[in-house]
């Protein structure tokens, strides 16, 4: 009887230090991004924006990047559906997609919360354990971290004679270049790197708290260890080099609207992309701020002018979080549509 008399209040105390924690991540993600975004365009004539929107811009390539946007995630929905049935887990294939759609678009509002949200829509409409839900995210993510490195690692071959060309053409070493730098810019990219590695730290901790109970650990190790009984691994195979080719041409064929970076090489935009694809592991919505930032800096490194580089990444990254909050939107429209029931049959 004593100890239920502060039950009530200790779990409200409890949820509110939650609350706080989560809403000090909101903001801190909105600080952080919004801060990078201010310090870049804060001397900017933002009306050139418009004019290149209205008059400049080839908006046909635009429109044609849209569609590898969507693939990226109906590929990405398709292998975890796949990823879950190693391990007794069957869903729709539509809700697989569908949570992803919307995973995106709510991670624009709590960075990575959407990891959390999908494996909770599996739960509530097909009932796939929750516990082992995260442990195939945890699978993906390595699977698509290999990939990452493994792009990062031949772009920085392929590439090291078109920095070495860059640098004696122009007669610029690497430490004056990097001397161009201003205490500013470095202090971003600090606070970037200082950000990731606080987000790895928090997730970590979430992870070993689920390690605590016996039960959610095999579920998670479950989920985990999936990856090596898939059925159909060359169909696994295309999944994952299908959910990386999109999302490089949905970022490629952009040079193509703009002049400025229309005459750019290959291998500028794979440059570009794995430097912008690192730089959104920085918790901001949707990586804003830190792609901007990095995928800028390649830009004037390969040639284009400054302005062009910020109206570049202003417009492109404005455009495809668009599309992401309207993917979202879909995904929410659809899943109300869909009867709560479990079973394995795609539709």
């Amino acid at each position: 009887m004593y100890f239920s008399r502060f039950a009530l209040p200790l779990s409200v105390g409890m949820e509110l230090r939650k609350a706080s924690r989560d809403i000090l991540n909101i903001v801190f993600s909105l600080f952080l991004g919004g801060a990078i975004l201010y310090w870049m365009y804060r001397n900017f004539d933002f009306s050139q924006i418009k004019d290149v929107m209205l008059h400049d811009m080839d908006w046909t390539w635009m429109l044609l990047s849209l569609p590898f946007g969507v693939t990226a995630q109906v590929f990405r929905g398709m292998r975890w559906r796949q990823t879950l049935e190693p391990i007794g887990e069957h869903c729709r294939t539509s809700v697989s997609i569908y949570s992803i759609f919307i995973s995106y678009a709510s991670s624009l509002i709590i960075p990575r919360v959407g990891e959390f949200a999908r494996c909770g829509i599996l739960k509530q409409y097909d009932q796939v354990s929750f516990t082992k839900a995260i442990g195939t995210v945890v699978t993906e993510r390595a699977v698509d971290m290999a990939v990452m490195l493994t792009v990062t690692l031949l772009t920085l071959l392929l590439q090291i004679s078109v920095f070495n060309d860059f640098f004696i053409t122009t007669g610029t070493r690497l430490d004056v270049f990097l001397s161009q730098f201003t205490t500013t810019g470095y202090l971003v990219t600090f606070i970037c790197l200082a950000a990731a590695l606080l987000l790895i730290w928090s997730l970590l901790r979430k992870m070993s708290i689920y390690n605590k109970v016996k039960t959610t650990f095999t579920n998670l190790w479950q989920g985990i260890s999936s990856v090596k009984d898939v059925r159909n691994i060359p169909l696994y195979v295309f999944f994952t080099l299908g959910i990386w080719a999109s999302y490089f041409i949905h970022f490629y064929l952009t040079f193509y609207c703009f002049e400025g970076t229309s005459g750019l090489s290959l291998g500028c935009a794979l440059v570009s992309f794995v430097v912008g694809s690192i730089a959104v592991i920085v918790p901001t919505p949707n990586g804003a701020g830190p792609w901007h930032f990095s995928v800028k800096t390649m830009l004037i490194l390969y040639g284009v002018e400054s302005d062009t580089a910020l109206y570049f990444v202003l417009i492109v990254h404005t455009v495809q979080t668009f599309l992401v909050l309207l993917l979202g939107l879909y995904g929410w429209v659809a899943l109300r549509s869909l009867k709560k029931r479990r079973n394995g049959d795609s539709d």
